[in-house]
């Protein structure tokens, strides 16, 4: 009798997974190191390679390091970077954010300098550099959205000038992404790329990312201009308009939580999309791995398939660099 019903199986779809070959050759989404970005701090001084304490093998540099980090993002088949800056110092209006010899157009230039290929983006906003922490100056206690824009403008100039191939406004002003255009093109760098942080979300998992960057704010939260976690239309609304202000490519972020998200933006728009797997996510799997707890690279390897599964082109992961070796020694 039960073999008799056995015989009866039409379907049986655990011959399609009976081996590794044929996993691999079946796979619907495959995960490519090209298609990571490595986001990279990278804080004023020299001979710098120091260790993020709440994020385990991730590291700052200076600007005479960050070339060689390049070269070893490279070296495993990594093809794109995200600079963030830490400035020497801070004030109200975040002067170093857009100064010629801030730290952003000097990195940029090292890695250029070290590995002519790379794609360098640059993050675009104030909180590294205000004093407050906040992604714009202020008026009061809070932040004055279109005072904001000039100097975010004027921090993508300085970007692109470097030799930025993308610009990556974080700060969710509204606008930020037309006023980046028309100064990018005023000043002659029509070809520099526009990554916006379209869908932005005011998320908890940030908090190893301001520890390595010293961005959190000094009162209050980000909650007036990153968007509500609860709210998933509004991203679309918010995707829809940085694409008309001439964004190249859009971002969701975090991912993790948010691939319901990535997934109706991959429906909606033809853009590029990005899908940023945050300090938080990360920091997670890392202590998991450290206690034993779970396998950290296979914990890695299947969140950034679902982060392509849900319908990113592109993962920023700080799991870029060691995720890409792993793949490679496979």
């Amino acid at each position: 009798m039960e073999g008799g019903m056995a015989s009866r199986i039409g379907q049986r779809m655990r011959r399609l997974r009976n081996n590794d070959v044929l996993r691999g050759m079946l796979s619907e989404t495959r995960l490519d190191a090209g298609e990571f970005v490595a986001p990279v701090f990278v804080r004023h001084g020299r001979h710098v390679v120091e260790e993020v304490g709440a994020m385990p093998g991730v590291h700052r540099y200076s600007h005479d390091t960050v070339g060689r980090y390049a070269a070893q993002l490279a070296d495993c088949g990594i093809k794109s970077m995200l600079i963030f800056g830490i400035p020497k110092s801070k004030d109200s209006v975040g002067s170093h954010a857009y100064a010629s010899s801030g730290v952003v157009p000097a990195a940029i230039r090292a890695v250029h300098d070290s590995v002519p290929s790379m794609v360098v983006m640059a993050d675009v906003c104030l909180c590294e550099y205000t004093a407050h922490g906040h992604c714009g100056v202020l008026k009061g206690r809070n932040v004055d959205n279109d005072r904001t824009l000039p100097l975010l403008a004027r921090a993508a100039v300085q970007y692109a000038k470097a030799g930025a191939d993308v610009v990556a406004p974080s700060a969710m002003m509204d606008g930020q992404v037309a006023a980046i255009r028309a100064g990018l093109d005023l000043h002659g760098y029509e070809d520099t790329l526009i990554m916006g942080y379209s869908a932005k979300y005011a998320s908890s998992f940030y908090g190893p990312f301001r520890s390595a960057a010293g961005s959190a704010p000094s009162f209050g939260n980000r909650r007036s201009y990153q968007m509500n976690p609860a709210n998933a239309r509004e991203a679309m609304r918010e995707i829809e308009l940085d694409i008309r202000e001439g964004a190249d490519m859009v971002m969701v972020k975090p991912a993790i939580g948010f691939l319901d998200v990535i997934s109706e933006a991959r429906k909606r728009f033809d853009a590029p999309l990005v899908g940023y797997n945050v300090s938080g996510e990360y920091a997670m799997v890392k202590a998991a791995s450290q206690n034993g707890w779970l396998d950290g690279m296979a914990a890695a390897e299947e969140i950034l398939m679902s982060i392509k599964r849900a319908g990113a082109d592109l993962v920023i992961t700080y799991h870029a660099e060691e995720l890409a070796r792993h793949m490679k020694g496979k």
